[in-house]
């Protein structure tokens, strides 16, 4: 594309180069840099995209887009007050706008969203659709998965996704929407047909601060959606964006358990290994059973039947959809293969998502819970005592662990959450190494108890001062079941 057209409508503060020469890509990681391509610098969190020119002009940058005065010979510089805003102005007309030619539905909230992804998919495909998914855990176009490097992508690298999906007649997406991309502009360019408000729980207050600012960003997702909003008025910001969407172009269908709404679940029902209850829509109702246990689930099933019923899906292909779906790994997922007692992996990170899960672990255990968790390091605080005092309230034994440290003493984390476990008087132990703790909880368990491995779930890896070591919970539970010949 020429770079006269690719920038086109930006708000540039000065040029200086050819705006003539072809631009075959953008990049704003210098070491992707091919050559005629354009390197955007980006301030982040931890470092500055301006220290990189060189080595994007020696890789054959033909053009960079800056923020700082910049004086470059060979090559064209833009110089833009905000490079990301910016950038995502481009990566739209780069692609093409590839997302207006889907049905982009956008999921956000603390809780959830990688589950109704999945679920969403399901659906979809019932209906006949090609389906992907940009996601926590993979992006999915159709059957084909492809590594995720964070929760919601930058901004050129959707478009770059949506417009290889259109390239492979995906028809609809599901999309997670974090915070941190609302807030950052990553979506921005984006053409959502429908988007989900799950909940709000304190999360990512290092980022945002106040539960006000994280609400704030949230909310904006709700203003880019052509068809519908999709909200969960069992959650008290639901039902604040319920309030301050009303008088919005975009439809709102209610979706929840405990307060009237468009879509509705009754007659719940639980197990070990399912939960079933009546569906209800505006125009049809149905009994549903899914594979996997927990309120949450009914949640995410509601939130998931509110889209599709949005986008005009037939009942058939909802509610086939929902009893088809069997689950996201890591996302309660239950270890086949140890039989005196159930061992449950989980990514609850949050304090909402920890309660719930241990509610609904406590639902069908005919013993007692045993839960195993740790805190995030370099990442909210505020949550770790909460979490602490979570699993002392509802779990009959708590063992403290690590989870991925990163730069923090793991000691300091783990100390935090003791702070609050202490409040309750509930029984716990602390054991620093994840592998052993778990090795204790599955050692200490007797038939009837369920052992709740939480906080890590799909993740293969552990950080811990800045290297990445190979852990997945599910692989060591079976390891350590193993060598204990316990299975």
């Amino acid at each position: 594309m020429v770079l006269r057209d690719l920038i086109l409508g930006l708000d540039v503060i000065s040029i200086s180069g050819d705006l003539d020469r072809e631009i075959y890509d953008i990049f704003y990681d210098s070491r992707q840099i091919k050559e005629n391509s354009m390197f955007v610098c980006i301030k982040g969190f931890k470092t500055d995209g301006h220290l990189y020119i060189d080595n994007a002009l020696k890789r054959g940058a033909a053009a960079i887009l800056a923020e700082d005065d910049v004086r470059i010979e060979g090559a064209t510089v833009i110089r833009v007050k905000d490079t990301k805003v910016a950038m995502a102005a481009m990566a739209v007309s780069f692609y093409g706008a590839p997302a207006q030619k889907m049905d982009l539905i956008g999921i956000t909230g603390t809780n959830g969203k990688t589950s109704i992804t999945y679920i969403m998919k399901r659906i979809l495909e019932k209906s006949g659709n090609k389906a992907g998914i940009i996601g926590t855990i993979a992006n999915w176009m159709g059957n084909k998965r492809i590594d995720a490097v964070r929760t919601t992508p930058e901004s050129i690298d959707i478009q770059k996704i949506c417009y290889e999906m259109v390239e492979n007649e995906i028809k609809s997406c599901a999309m997670e929407v974090s915070s941190h991309s609302l807030q950052l502009g990553r979506v921005d360019g984006l053409d959502f047909k429908v988007g989900i408000f799950t909940n709000l729980t304190p999360d990512h207050l290092d980022f945002h601060h106040t539960m006000d600012n994280y609400y704030e960003a949230k909310k904006r997702l709700f203003y880019k959606t052509s068809i519908c909003n999709i909200i969960n008025v069992d959650d008290e910001y639901g039902r604040l964006l319920q309030q301050e969407l009303s008088s919005h172009h975009t439809p709102i269908l209610t979706y929840g358990i405990n307060n009237p709404a468009d879509i509705y679940a009754t007659d719940i029902k639980m197990t070990i290994k399912t939960v079933g209850f009546k569906l209800s829509t505006p125009s049809f109702s149905e009994e549903i059973t899914i594979g996997i246990p927990g309120i949450f689930t009914v949640y995410n099933a509601l939130a998931a039947a509110g889209a599709a019923y949005a986008l005009k899906i037939s009942s058939t292909d909802i509610i086939q959809g929902l009893r088809d779906f069997t689950g996201v790994p890591g996302r309660f997922e239950l270890i086949n293969g140890i039989s005196s007692f159930s061992v449950i992996v989980d990514y609850a990170h949050t304090p909402d998502a920890l309660e719930n899960v241990l509610k609904a672990a406590k639902e069908f255990a005919d013993n007692r819970v045993i839960t195993v968790f740790g805190c995030g390091g370099d990442r909210d605080q505020t949550k770790r005592s909460v979490m602490g005092k979570i699993s002392g309230r509802l779990s009959d034994f708590t063992v403290i662990t690590s989870d991925n440290p990163r730069t923090e003493e793991p000691l300091n984390i783990i100390h935090m959450i003791e702070e609050g476990i202490k409040w309750t008087k509930g029984a716990y132990i602390i054991i620093e190494d994840r592998r052993e703790a778990i090795r204790y909880a599955l050692k200490e368990a007797k038939p009837g108890d369920l052992v709740l491995i939480a906080g890590k779930g799909h993740e293969t890896t552990q950080t811990i001062k800045n290297r990445i070591y190979p852990f997945d919970d599910k692989k060591v539970a079976m390891e350590i079941a193993g060598e204990e010949e316990i299975i």
